[in-house]
């Protein structure tokens, strides 16, 4: 009997499966075999337009700017520093293979992307819910820091990746080294490791230590964080893992680990930010306007005299009273700044008070009423009266409280006649003043209403020295410059002209206004600014010592002093004439040391006769004006002629300068009464002017009993603008 055949499994569904699933993978491994492709395609594109070594090698990471004083020495470095490129045979293999331990240990055997390396960060990112670290090889972070940004995101990691391979294609491992040591960003501004050496170490990269390339190669991971000048505390701690990594890759031993005296590194020290930076961030703005290069490093070569910006800062810091600020600015006779100081420390305020401070500019503006008269037709010598004046309701009045009567503008500028201001102010119109001092630089607004002449309107430092140079570059426009000359891989790509064909007023007219100047010197408020040699400037001061000025020139060189509170607030004692002249005879001294004495167009000539002066020029007693001067306008130490004051009463002896206090015999006056006259004054200085007529009718200094009224009495924080 046959047996009958067991019933057979169904196989479609298996057969159906197992050819699904073969085409799967045929699909797949299709896909994989064009995927291949199109990244050996991509990545040898990608070779084809990367640059040559040589071009990557000069290539920098951003612009960076290297500025040098008048003598050529260096005095800022801005934006990125590089230092000298160093060959792979000339880097030390201690820096080599500290960085090859820590930052890509299997740096010669990948292709440019490490697997492992790969695999390790994923792990530790689902051990740690967060990305901390992203497995990138040397050649990764090239490509990235060469050719890319630092952006978080897939399609940037994977065009690094292609560039990663075709930088392994293209150069050879010790290449793709080189270019990473020399590139790489370090902190601190530095990119490569010859820029770090110096920077942190003070040597180049080609002397490195153990010890400094593990502190250096520690620092890539995060250059902010672990950077020596920041936290020197991380930065040892980070050498110390370097160090440890090297002797667990076999590089160094475990013995030569441990002799590697990290903590006892010394570090360079960080420059100081004087007050050259007030000049350079003045000046490097300008680079926008001048020049339209963005990218190749510049050498930027200024106008300023380091000796004379020395000389600068301590002359503010020395005279500056306690609690307020000060201010210079020095110009050469065609405008070049060879000096300029924004405040008492950089450190403490960047805040530049030469440039960005707007400030009342007190009698110091006067300048530009006398020379709006001056050009209107006025002279020195005219005669004007010093009387009670109201303009639109406005009375102006002078320090000394009292007027005076017929004197000359000489006089009046001398000793900063509120009353003879403000009329020549109308008379020859305030928009007229007003246009004057925007003709000479002033930028601010400059309003109209009477007051002006007294300089209620805000100014800057650096307006008003130009203003004071184009005087003196005999009414020639000077325009302030600080770049003479920029250059770019070594071609001039910018140089400074200057231009001297802007005249403001007649030759003539900033002649007499000098002459004033010097009188304002030698006799009157300025007296403190003598250097012994010819001086022209003014002083100013505002209302209750708010802020002081003194703005002059000599034998080229035209400055600019101002003190104050940044919030305003009165300075006991201070004046034009006070503190701000002192600084500027402190710092033209040495300034003008060197320079040949050049005397004035106009001769100084003394004011017809000596009146009180204003408050600017006391010096704790009060001063008749009586200052003895040379043939040039400097002064004559005393001694043989004995002081004649105006107020000393008829019958008493006059007093010798050489007299011992202690001498207490009664001395017979042999010399009678004499009137401050300009007869008297042309006795005593030996000048050869000519003499007066004895008969016509001689001015008299007004008499007043001093006894009877204190300084405060005297002068009242109330007073005018001054």
């Amino acid at each position: 009997m046959a047996r009958a055949r067991p019933a057979s499994r169904p196989s479609r569904p298996r057969s159906s499966w197992r050819r699904r699933f073969v085409l799967l993978l045929k699909v797949l491994a299709g896909i994989a075999i064009l995927a291949l492709g199109a990244l050996v395609i991509a990545i040898y594109i990608a070779r084809a337009q990367l640059p040559s070594f040589e071009s990557l090698k000069s290539s920098p990471n951003g612009q960076m700017i290297r500025v040098h004083a008048a003598d050529g020495s260096v005095i800022v470095s801005m934006g990125p520093s590089f230092g000298e490129w160093l060959s792979y045979g000339q880097i030390p293999a201690v820096m080599r293979d500290a960085t090859v331990a820590v930052e890509d240990r299997r740096f010669r055997s990948h292709l440019g992307v490490d697997p492992v390396g790969i695999a390790r960060s994923v792990k530790v990112r689902f051990d740690r819910g967060r990305w901390t670290q992203g497995g990138s090889t040397i050649t990764q972070q090239l490509a990235r820091n060469v050719f890319l940004n630092n952006q978080k995101k897939f399609g940037r990691k994977f065009r690094e990746w292609i560039l990663a391979f075709a930088l392994e294609r293209k150069f050879s491992k010790d290449q793709i080294l080189e270019l990473y040591l020399n590139k790489v960003y370090y902190g601190g501004g530095a990119y490569g490791i010859d820029a770090a050496s110096r920077k942190f170490f003070g040597h180049g990269a080609d002397r490195l230590s153990l010890a400094e390339a593990a502190v250096i190669a520690g620092l890539v991971k995060a250059p902010s964080n672990y950077s020596p000048t920041a936290d020197a505390e991380a930065a040892m701690g980070r050498a110390g893992v370097v160090l440890k990594t090297m002797a667990e890759t076999g590089v160094i031993s475990a013995s030569e680990a441990a002799d590697a005296d990290v903590q006892g590194l010394k570090l360079a020290p960080e420059p100081k930010q004087n007050s050259v930076r007030y000049f350079t961030d003045w000046a490097l703005p300008q680079l926008d306007t001048l020049i339209d290069e963005t990218e190749a490093p510049l050498e930027v070569w200024t106008t300023l005299d380091l000796s004379m910006q020395r000389d600068a800062d301590a002359a503010i810091r020395a005279n500056a009273p306690p609690g307020a600020q000060g201010a210079l600015v020095s110009l050469d006779r065609d405008g070049a700044v060879k000096a300029m100081v924004g405040g008492k420390d950089y450190v403490s305020s960047i805040y530049n008070r030469a440039t960005q401070a707007v400030r009342q500019p007190g009698s110091a503006f006067k300048l530009f009423v006398y020379l709006a008269a001056l050009e209107a037709g006025h002279k020195p010598e005219d005669s004007i009266v010093d009387e009670p004046v109201t303009i639109d309701g406005w009375s102006p009045r002078n320090d000394s409280r009292r007027n005076s009567g017929a004197v000359s503008l000489r006089t009046a500028f001398a000793y900063s006649l509120n009353t003879v201001a403000a009329k020549l102010g109308q008379e020859v119109g305030f928009t007229t003043v007003a246009d004057m001092a925007r003709r000479f630089g002033i930028t601010t607004t400059v309003n109209t209403h009477p007051s002006m002449v007294l300089g209620t309107s805000e100014v800057r430092v650096i307006d008003m020295t130009r203003a004071f140079a184009s005087v003196a570059s005999k009414g020639v426009a000077v325009t302030p410059y600080g770049i003479t000359r920029v250059t770019a891989n070594g071609q001039t790509i910018y140089t400074h002209e200057v231009d001297r064909s802007h005249v403001l007023v007649a030759p003539y007219v900033a002649a007499e206004m000098t002459d004033l100047l010097q009188t304002a010197v030698n006799t009157g408020t300025g007296r403190a600014a003598q250097i012994g040699r010819p001086v022209a400037g003014k002083t100013g001061t505002t209302s209750s010592s708010k802020d002081g000025w003194f703005l002059g020139f000599s034998s080229g060189i035209t400055t600019g002093v101002w003190m104050g509170r940044d919030d305003a607030k009165p300075i006991s004692g201070l004046h034009g004439g006070t503190a701000p002249a002192r600084a500027w005879a402190a710092f033209m001294k040495p300034a003008t040391a060197n320079r040949p004495i050049e005397q004035f167009e106009t001769q100084v000539t003394l004011p017809e006769w000596q009146l009180e002066p204003d408050e600017e020029s006391y010096f704790g007693q009060p001063d008749n004006g009586q200052m003895m001067v040379d043939e040039n306008g400097n002064p004559i130490e005393p001694g043989g002629v004995p002081d004649m004051p105006s107020d000393a009463p008829a019958g008493e002896p006059i007093p010798r300068p050489d007299a011992d206090p202690s001498d207490q015999t009664p001395q017979v006056p042999q010399v009678p009464q004499q009137q401050l006259n300009q007869d008297w004054i042309d006795r005593v200085t030996g000048r050869d002017a000519p003499r007066r007529d004895p008969a016509a009718p001689q001015p008299r200094a007004p008499q007043r009993d001093w006894s009877r009224e204190s300084s405060r009495d005297r002068f009242q924080d109330d007073r005018p603008t001054q």
